[in-house]
């Protein structure tokens, strides 16, 4: 039995990826502003801001993995039942 699917539709990981890519992007900002500290560039640095944006970053970049993979294996779900 064929289903009439567009497998492009059913196959999109474009949120979570987007997710991963900005999480990565204030990871770097982060650590950037957190290097930067013990010179004059980082004399305005609040370390502990810092942390929460990396522990943060941390958190939101594992979201978006876990719904990537839920996608991934709900995907692989409906691929099974297609036959």
């Amino acid at each position: 039995m064929r289903f009439g699917l567009d497998m492009h539709y059913m196959i999109d990981f474009q949120a979570p990826l987007q997710g991963m890519s900005l999480a990565s992007a204030s990871l770097d900002r982060a650590a950037t502003r957190i290097a930067s500290l013990g010179t004059p560039a980082g004399d305005s640095v609040d370390l502990s801001a810092e942390m929460v944006a990396l522990i943060q970053a941390k958190n939101n970049f594992g979201a978006n993995v876990r719904v990537a993979q839920t996608m991934d294996e709900v995907t692989q779900s409906l691929l099974n039942l297609i036959g």
